[in-house]
């Protein structure tokens, strides 16, 4: 790693992960993974590097719009854009899970018409029961066995124990950095965190643990400065660019914590393996995993995970991300409205399409509603 600030050398980062990753594989196959249902600790026990695929926001969709329909996802639809400009190059192949049916329909396109080495359709339950629970583990298996054949190497359980520890430490670490915001001010900033995890998903789990000892070690002594604004909790769709949590906090609030899949929706819990290595990595990526493209059941209860976050951090406020075309977050989004006003806490949604073109109206909007808070 190179001799700078822990924070410093996050943001190096983040951006330029791609560079970050290529430098840091030593030879070791890359494999891209569009969502988190695929557990990355498989990838890892098998001797690869994860790299989360992201978009990169506000870049013009030209190429993709030759081969889908504009009308889906445009987050989707822009990492399809990257891969067919060349910018995903340096994978050695891909997971596409079906976390959604977007995501579902863009695999066999990607494949078709942009052929990796490797491409693998992950299935995913949308319900939780006995059932599709035994049914991911299953899955979990033959993903298993698949990038057996691309290695060229059995992976043996004790390789599968050694990564879900490594990535246990990740959590564990990434809890405390959590943990540090919890008080006002927060020794580390929303904008800084999400950094923090995107420097995470390019990666290998055991540099990204060095990393984040020397960013707890570097904010656990900050200063404070003794500032008060509004702590806002982030919900919503995929965000993998911090300018959105610094539109918020250029108005004046803290992001003191999320419900995104880039946050505490997969890197809060450990992994339990006391039930076995492949039922625990089932539980924590599909029981445990709140995504709403899964149906936790019609009751509003379904959200008193997100009520415990607001509690634990001291929220004033929730600010919603929801993508055009995202359907389960903006179904959901009425009803955790309504849930959540009912235990007194306020919320915002801002629509957009991936590009935050719009950004002067959202900065009104949020600074509106920072000033209703206060």
């Amino acid at each position: 790693m190179k001799n700078e600030s822990a924070l410093a050398q996050v943001r190096d980062i983040y951006e330029n992960r791609a560079s970050w990753a290529k430098e840091l594989s030593r030879g070791r196959m890359l494999i891209g993974y569009l969502c988190h249902f695929a557990p990355p600790e498989i990838i890892s026990a098998a001797g690869m590097i994860p790299y989360r695929i992201t978009g990169q926001l506000g870049d013009d969709i030209v190429e993709a719009n030759r081969y889908i329909e504009p009308y889906g996802c445009p987050y989707v639809r822009n990492c399809f854009e990257q891969s067919l400009k060349g910018r995903l190059d340096f994978l050695e192949g891909r997971v596409i899970p079906h976390s959604c049916d977007m995501v579902q329909r863009i695999y066999g396109i990607w494949k078709y018409y942009n052929k990796p080495n490797y491409s693998y359709l992950f299935n995913v339950p949308h319900q939780v029961s006995p059932w599709s629970l035994d049914f991911f583990e299953r899955e979990l298996t033959f993903f298993k066995e698949s990038l057996e054949k691309l290695a060229g190497h059995k992976i043996s359980e004790e390789q599968l124990a050694a990564a879900i520890e490594v990535s246990n430490k990740n959590r564990r670490l990434i809890r405390e950095l959590y943990d540090l915001r919890k008080k006002q001010p927060p020794k580390i900033s929303g904008t800084e965190m999400l950094q923090v995890l995107l420097a995470g998903s390019c990666l290998p789990a055991e540099e990204y643990n060095e990393l984040l000892e020397k960013v707890k070690e570097e904010a656990t002594a900050r200063k404070e400065d003794g500032k008060q604004l509004p702590t806002i909790l982030v919900w919503g769709c995929i965000i993998d660019d911090i300018k959105f949590f610094d539109i918020i906090e250029q108005a004046g609030a803290y992001v003191v914590c999320d419900d995104l899949c880039i946050g505490t929706r997969t890197v809060l819990e450990e992994i339990d393996t006391t039930k076995g290595i492949m039922r625990g990595l089932t539980n924590t990526y599909l029981r445990d995993f709140r995504c709403p493209r899964t149906d936790h059941g019609p009751s509003v209860e379904r959200f008193s995970y997100l009520l415990d976050l607001v509690r634990e951090f001291g929220v004033q406020g929730v600010i919603g991300y929801a993508l055009a075309f995202c359907d389960p977050h903006k179904l959901d989004y009425p009803d955790l409205r309504d849930y959540l006003g009912m235990h007194g806490i306020p919320m915002l949604l801002i629509n957009d399409d991936y590009t935050l073109g719009n950004v002067e109206t959202i900065k009104n909007r949020v600074q509106a509603f920072l000033e209703m808070l206060q």
